[in-house]
């Protein structure tokens, strides 16, 4: 543990002096700017932030006030009508420009993403390039996607959680922009300020229509969300902030897309590939499954209890994590770790307190791992840090039960029935994402037709899938338009009148194949 340095040149003073050389426009010492109208204002106050790396200070969100952000609607508006007279090509051209220059600060938007969100390096490095690789894609398949759609009526607002800023929102940004809209967004209240500051002024550059501001969201919303000028709402979060979003759209008919957590489960069934098994427990870690598509339950056939564990805790013990730029020599490249910190303290002292509690109330403690294990630079804090653990048998009272803890911990459930491994595989009402491990494919695909999950997958995880794959999700983990290849390209678009675009509404659900 003491012999690690961070790695020269990652610092985070480094990165800032990077996005002020980079973007002047957007960044000053002690602050970021927000975007509207067209042009970069000093308003909103600066909340305080601090990386969840180290816990050192870091520049925040400039919250804006509800009157401030209705003008700043307004302003995407005007922009958004006169955007969408823009030929194809032009809009094309203006895109490919905005991920000409994002893909030429590649590596500053990926340091930003360490430093503000606690991203392992080769994570980071990815968040980024599946942003760019997955608009380039919808840069060559546009026009057959389009066809004679028409831009929205007004922009598209999005708000989305602080765990994807580039491959999730700025994606999306771009292929809404590409479509015909103005897009605006808020920054998540959490992280991701600079790198998406950064990312808007590269794309702003060339003339793209794009409103970055920050605030809170209840303060916000009635702009955001409300406000008759938003033409589409796309929102990525949790369920409590999505069904307050929900509830603030059901007395309108404005387009939505509102991407909500599930309790996404991997059952184990009449399987006997451990070593399969043990290499997807460990990539499961990724990012201390802080994202939507994580797998943090394992359902599995009480008769293959003794060879899971033998499989499972050897893998689990495996996983590594830590500072995400501590380095033993100064030329080494960051460390390959599954996950850094989670996204700030409180979060990691919530969940451990979470683990604490369900174990005395009667869960097993299957492994818990120890914060001397990690990966850290000497005396460095280490508050937002939470070490793998895993629980057999969450006792229903405690949240492991039947929510997602999004972070590194993992719950077992064992089942003697198929009617029990799916009604526990299906206790959240509706997932993104859920797996089989079954060693016979009739078995796994009769399973499986049951499960109320967007995707499921056969002895292999499932994602959100780039470019062309569809995603969405069932019951409460999803509402409104689904998205992904062209599906996200018709959920931003007006169609012929009377279109029913896949997608959980009010009035009807339709799923496309998956």
């Amino acid at each position: 543990m003491t012999g690690y340095r961070l790695k020269p040149g990652t610092d985070w003073t480094d990165a800032l002096a990077r996005c002020l050389a980079a973007a002047p426009e957007a960044f000053r010492t002690d602050r970021v700017l927000n975007l509207h109208g067209g042009g970069w204002h000093q308003d909103g106050i600066p909340a305080p932030a601090t990386s969840p790396v180290d816990g050192r200070p870091i520049l925040g969100p400039p919250a804006l006030d509800p009157t401030t952000a209705r003008a700043a609607v307004l302003g995407a508006l005007d922009q958004h009508r006169s955007w969408g007279r823009l030929p194809l090509a032009e809009r094309r051209a203006r895109v490919a420009g905005a991920v000409d220059e994002l893909a030429a600060h590649r590596d500053l938007l990926a340091l930003l993403l360490v430093w503000e969100i606690g991203k392992p390096w080769r994570l980071a490095r990815a968040d980024v390039d599946r942003c760019l690789d997955g608009v380039r894609w919808y840069l060559d398949e546009i026009e057959p996607m389009l066809g004679d759609r028409a831009p929205l009526a007004g922009p598209v607002s999005n708000i989305a959680s602080w765990n994807y800023p580039m491959s999730v929102l700025m994606h999306a940004m771009l292929v809404q922009v590409l479509a015909g809209n103005a897009v605006v967004a808020k920054t998540p209240t959490d992280g991701g300020t600079a790198c998406l500051t950064l990312a808007c002024a590269l794309a702003a550059r060339h003339g793209l229509p794009l409103t970055l501001v920050s605030g809170s969201g209840s303060e916000l919303s009635p702009a955001l969300v409300g406000d008759p000028a938003v033409g589409c709402v796309n929102f990525v979060g949790g369920r409590g902030a999505g069904g307050r979003v929900a509830a603030a759209l059901a007395a309108t008919r404005t387009r939505h897309i509102l991407e909500q957590e599930g309790l996404n489960c991997w059952g184990v069934w009449e399987f006997s590939d451990w070593e399969l098994l043990a290499g997807h427990v460990r990539r499961a870690f990724e990012y201390g499954k802080q994202r939507c598509t994580a797998y943090p339950r394992y359902v599995v056939q009480r008769d293959l209890f003794d060879a899971f564990l033998a499989a499972y805790l050897p893998a689990v013990r495996a996983v590594e994590f830590g500072h995400p730029l501590a380095v033993a020599h100064p030329d080494d490249e960051p460390p390959e770790l599954a996950f850094g910190p989670l996204i700030n303290d409180a979060k990691a002292k919530e969940l451990a307190g979470v683990v604490a509690d369900a174990v005395a109330r009667g869960g097993i403690p299957l492994h818990r791992g120890r914060l001397a294990d990690g990966r850290f630079l000497p005396g460095q804090n280490t508050a937002a840090y939470l070490p793998p653990a895993a629980v057999l048998a969450p006792p229903p009272s405690s949240p492991l039960h039947h929510q997602e803890p999004f972070g590194p911990v993992d719950t077992i459930v064992l089942v003697d029935t198929e009617a029990e491994l799916l009604a526990a595989m299906n206790a959240s009402n509706g997932a993104l994402v859920a797996s089989l491990a079954c060693d016979d494919p009739a078995t796994a695909s009769r399973l499986a037709a049951q499960l109320r999950a967007f995707k499921v997958g056969i002895n292999a995880p499932r994602s959100r899938g780039d470019r062309a794959e569809p995603f969405g999700g069932r019951g409460a983990s999803w509402h409104g338009a689904f998205v992904g290849g062209e599906l996200l390209v018709r959920a931003v678009t007006q169609g012929p009148p009377g279109e029913r675009l896949p997608g959980n509404f009010a009035e009807y659900t339709l799923y496309p194949p998956t």
